[in-house]
């Protein structure tokens, strides 16, 4: 019932863009965040956006990447652009969610969506 759905992954050249959204269903949603994992590697935090706004980034997207989210669609956006080939994962939405105020928030995550970035 309560799931995230992302999408807008693909392949692309080094140098080129995507857009990758997540669609939350639900009605409470605090910490929206975009993680990613290569092969071989521990998944990282990507970048992480707050129910007012505020942003960070991993060091390694600074000025590449940018978080956004529209709370009255319930969903995440990461624009990503001068894409690398380091930066082929597969990417995943998490988010902090509560089916009301008077409930704890629970950790959600959608499947993932592949990026390939070739060379």
């Amino acid at each position: 019932q309560v799931q995230l759905v992302e999408s807008g992954g693909g392949l692309v050249q080094a140098g080129g863009s995507l857009r990758l959204s997540c669609a939350a269903s639900g009605s409470i949603f605090g910490i929206m965040r975009w993680y990613r994992q290569a092969p071989g590697k521990q998944r990282e935090l990507v970048a992480g956006i707050g129910s007012g706004g505020i942003a960070n980034y991993a060091d390694s997207v600074k000025g590449r990447f940018t978080i956004s989210r529209d709370n009255a669609k319930n969903t995440v956006y990461l624009q990503m652009n001068s894409l690398k080939p380091e930066d082929t994962a597969v990417y995943y939405c998490n988010a902090d969610h509560r089916p009301s105020l008077y409930s704890n928030y629970v950790n959600l995550w959608g499947h993932g969506t592949q990026v390939t970035v070739s060379s």
